[in-house]
């Protein structure tokens, strides 16, 4: 199927009249709606295709196994890229596209460029000619999320962003490769040195031939293509992002519920995200969990502003109290160093 020319700049739209009913929001499948981002997760339009497939054919469970495991027919090249791996909110979104080699100079033709590059009602046009063209293009995402980065930051042995994004790659083209599709070519936007990043993808995928650099999205379609998903798929879950904590956000439209929404790039050095981590600090639970707890900024102000607390993680020496004397009428020191109380019942 053809794809359509996109022009460089989306053409003004003209305002609603005062009656108009309001059109609801186009929902891209990437995202997850109405939940807090708790557990990264990963989306993968292939099997959407075929659980649409499998409930219109009736298809049983042998035949579904059947289907997973059969090989998709042509030469496919694949491209990678993220969004949100440097701000200190919000989740980092790895993306994928996929096509076959043929296919390339269609995607060029559909304006696929680098997703920094334009506006974001572009991204969102050029997404959706994704979702229309799915029979020639496919994708998925992985979403991780805030806190799930933290904690792998945080470990005493840390588990950093590059290690992390490595991974994340690596089983998104594993798991286009175990769905039956014969990859020869994968671009991909690097992350460390790039040429470190090539070796270690081809030890992992012998019979793929990479490419790794840095602004791969501007080279390759395919990779623009990756990135528009990305993109798209994390401004979207920052837009209508759910918080974890009873009572955040829930307030009406035009109050502190949309007020707490505004991130802004999530960067520390815009004034919006400043404003924000200013605005929902709380000394006792610090941020929502919107916020990357490994981050600087968000480390700095629970040490700054924080609720003084002591960890007292080591175990607790007995030795003292045992004394081999009677006790007496006091109290024993066991009982006044640790506030022990007696409990008749409960």
């Amino acid at each position: 199927m053809a794809g359509r020319k996109r022009a460089a700049s989306p053409s003004p739209s003209r305002s609603p009249s005062p009656g108009a009913e309001k059109q609801p929001r186009f929902h891209f499948p990437s995202v997850r709606r109405n939940e807090p981002l708790i557990d990264s997760y990963t989306y993968h339009s292939v099997d959407t295709e075929r659980e649409q497939a499998d409930e219109q054919s009736g298809a049983d469970k042998d035949a579904k196994e059947a289907e997973e495991k059969r090989e998709v027919e042509g030469e496919w090249m694949l491209g990678v890229d993220e969004a949100g791996r440097g701000p200190a909110l919000g989740p980092q979104v790895y993306g994928i596209a996929f096509c076959q080699l043929s296919y390339e100079s269609t995607l060029k033709e559909m304006g696929f460029a680098d997703s920094k590059t334009l506006t974001d009602p572009l991204r969102e046009e050029l997404f959706k000619d994704i979702l229309e063209h799915k029979d020639d293009v496919k994708y998925a995402v992985t979403v991780m999320s805030p806190n799930d980065i933290s904690m792998g930051m945080l470990r005493k042995v840390p588990y950093n962003l590059n290690a992390q994004s490595h991974d994340v790659t690596i089983n998104l083209i594993r798991e286009v490769v175990e769905r039956g599709y014969k990859i020869k070519q994968c671009f991909v936007d690097t992350v460390g040195p790039a040429a470190d990043y090539q070796s270690k993808l081809s030890s992992f995928f012998p019979t793929i031939n990479f490419t790794v650099t840095s602004k791969a999205d501007a080279l390759f379609p395919i990779v623009s293509a990756a990135s528009i998903v990305a993109k798209v798929t994390r401004d979207r879950i920052l837009e209508e992002w759910c918080f974890a904590e009873p009572g955040v956000g829930e307030k009406g439209e035009g109050e502190e519920g949309e007020a707490v929404r505004v991130f802004g790039s999530g960067y520390p050095s815009d004034p919006k995200t400043v404003a924000w981590l200013q605005d929902n600090f709380n000394p006792i639970f610090g941020f929502p969990n919107v916020a990357r707890f490994s981050w600087a900024p968000v480390k700095n102000a629970l040490l700054k502003k924080g609720a003084a607390s002591k960890w007292d993680d080591e175990p607790a020496s007995i030795q003292k109290y045992i004394t081999g004397k009677p006790a007496g009428p006091e109290q024993a020191p066991l009982w006044k160093d640790f506030n022990l109380v007696s409990v008749g019942e409960f």
